[in-house]
């Protein structure tokens, strides 16, 4: 079974139409399982920056501050204890704390359908014949995507994510000026991107590649 979509040029004029795969456009979408796979992968992405040291690890403070006793003051074998300032810090965050979190790759590849089959349901999806772009030009893009706000989405609001079929320096340089416009390849679209962007752009090629990677 698979559903039939519009196919568009880059003025937004209809050229045909495609065919999308019911298991990949056509899921029903579980809010519960597309949360867990969103967590799951910005927790894998989480980089560990805050890092305390500890008292061993503080410079400084070899030598005893004062004698034992006899000075009426508490008796100290350290500056580097936590208690002094400039010491080592008691229970800090440290650099080998682990955020990952695992998720079986037949539910994030579910999600993942999940959220391209929500795209398809609220008309977000745009499938060009092609992506190709000769040259360097930022307002070549922008009149694409003018094109398709106005005539297809009908919303002048613009969050757009453009997947591509294969690495394009052209079309990389030519969006990067874009606010709210993502470019990635095929290989990289993940759950995250495809929540943060409102509307999804596939080349006719990457629809291609990407129903014959998931339905094997």
């Amino acid at each position: 079974m698979s559903i039939k979509i519009d196919l568009y040029n880059n003025q937004a004029e209809v050229v045909g139409n495609v065919e999308l795969a019911d298991k990949v456009f056509g899921v029903t979408v579980n809010n519960d399982l597309v949360h867990q796979a969103m967590v799951a992968q910005m927790s894998n992405e989480r980089q560990v920056l805050a890092h305390t040291k500890t008292k061993s690890e503080v410079r400084g403070g070899g030598k005893k501050p004062w004698r034992q006793k006899g000075t009426g003051r508490a008796r100290a074998g350290s500056s580097r204890s936590p208690l002094w300032i400039g010491g080592g810090i008691t229970f800090g965050p440290r650099k080998d704390r682990n955020f990952k979190k695992d998720i079986n790759q037949k539910m994030k590849q579910k999600a993942l359908f999940m959220v391209l089959s929500d795209k398809v349901k609220n008309n977000s999806l745009v499938i060009l014949d092609n992506l190709e772009i000769k040259e360097f030009k930022t307002r070549t893009i922008n009149s694409w995507l003018k094109n398709l706000e106005t005539k297809i989405w009908q919303n002048p609001r613009r969050s757009v994510l453009l997947v591509n079929d294969e690495r394009s320096e052209n079309l990389k340089y030519s969006t990067r000026n874009l606010e709210y416009v993502k470019i990635i390849n095929l290989e990289n679209i993940n759950i995250l991107d495809l929540l943060h962007f409102r509307n999804l752009v596939l080349s006719q090629a990457g629809l291609e590649k990407l129903q014959k990677i998931y339905l094997k």
